[in-house]
Order: structure tokens, then C-alpha cells, then sequence
């Protein structure tokens, strides 16, 4: 059985009280439609990367890090407070594209079964 370390226990721990957090606490309405998608750990435990998304337009991204970044103190105590690490690590938060990117290659393969007409992709050569 593979060990589990440290770091990665940690890391879901932040993401189950953050989203909690995120959820029931915070009353920014920038933070509204903001989703965490995961957190990264430092092997040493001392930073924690946290990625997020937001459900609609691009304009709330810019929104959304900037509430992130005015929360960022309210956030760090409350996980702290839940957490019981002897060191709370550095937070910071960061966009995950991922979904975007998705949703865009989603949108090419769509356009590709449009064009073929049959929505069956064209293998024969000419």
C-alpha cells in the first residue's frame, strides 16, 4: 500500500475547510460563484497554492481574485483556526483555466461535427 504523505493530507483538508468557508462564511459577492478546484502543497508543508474557477463570465475572474486577495487574512485565520497546524501556511490563490480550456476544445470538436455535415468525423482521403 502506498503511503499517503503529508503534504497531500494537508492539502485536502484545506480544500474541504476552505470550501466550507467559501460556501457559508464569506459574504463577498465577488466569492459568490468562485468554485476551489484543488490545492497544491510545498513538500515542506510552509505554502499552499490554491486554484479556483468561477462559473460565469471573465469580467467575475478579475473580480474574484481581487476578492480572494482582500479575504486572503480571513481566510488564513479561519483555516487556521480548523486546521490545528503548529504553521499555518502562505495562501495564494490562483485562476484554473482548465475548465475554460475545456469548454474551448469542446467547442472545436463541436464545429468540426458541424462542418462535416454527418457529425461523424471524415476519415477517407482524397
Amino acid at each position: 500500500m502506498k503511503s499517503f504523505p503529508r503534504a497531500d493530507r494537508v492539502a485536502a483538508q484545506i480544500h474541504k475547510v476552505l470550501s466550507e468557508v467559501l460556501q457559508k462564511k464569506i459574504k463577498d459577492p465577488r466569492l459568490d460563484m468562485a468554485v476551489i478546484t484543488g490545492v497544491k502543497m510545498s513538500r515542506d508543508v510552509k505554502t499552499a497554492n490554491v486554484y479556483y474557477t468561477v462559473t460565469s463570465g471573465k469580467g467575475s475572474k478579475d473580480e474574484a481574485a481581487k476578492g480572494f486577495q482582500d479575504a486572503r487574512g480571513y481566510i488564513k485565520r479561519a483555516l487556521a483556526g480548523q486546521l490545528g497546524l503548529r504553521y499555518m501556511p502562505e495562501v495564494s490563490f490562483f485562476y484554473d483555466a482548465s475548465i475554460d480550456y475545456g469548454a474551448h476544445i469542446d467547442t472545436l470538436i463541436k464545429s468540426i461535427h458541424a462542418d462535416d455535415g454527418t457529425g461523424n468525423i471524415s476519415t477517407e482521403e482524397e
